[in-house]
């Protein structure tokens, strides 16, 4: 059986890679390849940043207002929807995230569109008062240019359309990086990009490794701006080659989330919180409420409800409907998923549930949901991200107590409390180093509410309005409307 071959998408079209090479995908569930994607290289990039900026400097693209590109984001928000089937099948095969989730997160995904829609005529600048009845002074907000965008494998479109949509509102063109384990739904994306109208060359996609297609991005001299979602580390890198460049970056790096339960919770409630926070996606998830700190009067309650819900979570096949948890995307997180279990027990931990690859009648990367106890804050299974279905669960007593514990820690991307309490939820919300709080809840996001990492969490905002100004720069304009004569700036005046 003859394997389809996907080509870069640069400057309008279906470009073949320089270098003539290809990757293959493989299925993480059956571990069938899907088909074979191109090995991008710097050469590649060239040719799309360079598309990207042909597309950013024509008259058509300069001439079109931020109306027209309104209208452009809607028509393209209509196409990602008569298509969300088809998007949400390439998803789960490429990732393995159930093909049920799948097709509601894409069927909802237009609505990041249609709002970004609304905004791209709705970013202003404002008029500053002068010491002169005379001299004008006003600032606005223009599109930076050429925007790369480098996204993983984890929720790709969502996460892809978090920033492709706000850069095209502001007016940019882009090159898109997607992670070489889910290159075909970017590809797809950028098609669908073309047929709603923008011009070619406004969205490019090269495909590859990061190492090298990544990096050449990051690298590349015409590039305005760079937004990369992905690990701590790498963004680290990235930031620094963007600082030395001195161009902006926006940057969704790890997390180490807190879940904290407090024992005037409803303990159901809580429970399925904490089931969503580390389960749902398979952990796979830089939000995912890995460490959930539970206060000692539900402790035991909320333990045995997390493990009996754990233990009846039906993992198989992502494209069956009965499925709750698919394979983990790829054999290398796998291993990684395991050994992290495997060091929290040298560590000291207790396996509550899981810890096992169970049998599930396919050969792919499966992983128990899996539940540790006896651990402490200090250990390293509580202190570096898994990125897999492995949740800590640590005993509390006090309110200072877990919110010491809750931001010791490199990172501050998101937590959960839960208590009926909401002024104690309201203090902690103030004192909770973390960018994103939920309250009685957790995973709830929409395009309208700001994102924003703390400390090793990384830099900048994506979603909601603050979100347009990453990919603008401010201008300040004077106009001096006095006719008279302009005095000699030598000549004191009297």
């Amino acid at each position: 059986m003859m394997t389809t071959r996907l080509d870069h998408f640069i400057g309008g079209e279906h470009r073949a890679p320089a270098d003539g090479e290809y990757l293959e995908s493989t299925n993480p569930a059956t571990l069938e390849t899907l088909y074979s994607f191109a090995r991008g290289t710097g050469a590649d990039i060239a040719q799309a940043v360079e598309a990207a900026q042909r597309a950013f400097d024509s008259t058509a693209w300069q001439r079109t207002t931020p109306t027209q590109r309104g209208h452009l984001l809607r028509r393209f928000g209509d196409l990602i929807g008569q298509n969300a089937e088809e998007l949400a099948r390439f998803e789960s095969q490429d990732n393995g995230k159930l093909l049920r989730e799948m097709k509601g997160q894409l069927q909802g995904l237009p609505e990041y569109l249609y709002y970004y829609a609304g905004l791209a005529d709705k970013v202003q600048g404002s008029q500053i008062p002068t010491n002169s009845p005379e001299v004008i002074n006003f600032t606005q907000r223009e599109a930076l240019g050429v925007v790369g965008l480098i996204t993983p494998w984890n929720s790709p479109m969502t996460l892809t359309i978090s920033k492709l949509a706000p850069a095209l509102a502001a007016g940019n063109t882009t090159v898109i990086k997607p992670s070489e384990y889910t290159s075909r739904t970017i590809l797809r994306l950028a098609e669908l990009a073309d047929e709603a109208g923008f011009p070619a060359g406004a969205v490019n996609v090269v495909t590859g490794l990061g190492a090298e297609a990544g990096q050449a991005l990051v690298d590349a001299p015409q590039l305005a701006k760079i937004s990369f979602t992905g690990s701590t580390r790498t963004g680290s890198a990235i930031a620094k080659s963007a600082a030395g460049r001195f161009i902006g970056s926006t940057l969704e790096l790890g997390g180490k989330s807190p879940n904290i339960v407090f024992d005037d919770a409803n303990v159901s409630n809580a429970a399925m919180g904490v089931i969503a926070g580390i389960f749902a996606a398979a952990g796979q998830t830089c939000i995912a409420g890995s460490r959930v700190f539970v206060q000692r009067g539900v402790y035991d309650e909320l333990l045995e409800k997390v493990t009996a819900r754990a233990a009846s979570i039906v993992i198989g096949d992502p494209m069956a409907e009965d499925t709750e948890l698919g394979p983990l995307a790829f054999a290398a997180q796998r291993d990684k998923v395991e050994e992290y279990v495997r060091l929290g027990e040298e560590e000291g931990g207790q396996i509550a549930y899981g810890g096992n690859r169970p049998d599930v009648g396919l050969p792919g990367y499966f992983f128990e949901p899996t539940v540790l106890t006896e651990t402490t804050n200090d250990m390293r299974i509580c202190q570096e991200e898994i990125f897999g279905p492995v949740a800590a669960i640590m005993p509390f007593d006090t309110e200072e107590e877990v919110l010491g514990l809750a931001n010791d820690t490199e990172y501050g991307l998101a937590a959960g409390v839960w208590t009926q309490n909401l002024a104690r939820g309201m203090r902690m919300s103030q004192r909770l180093d973390a960018g994103t709080v939920w309250i009685n809840m957790y995973r709830a996001m929409s395009p309208m509410s700001p994102r924003q990492g703390f400390k090793n969490s990384g830099v900048g905002v994506e979603h909601g309005l603050e979100s347009m100004h990453e990919y603008t720069r401010l201008k300040s304009v004077w106009i001096n409307t006095d006719e008279g004569p302009v005095a000699d700036p030598f000549v004191l005046g009297r």
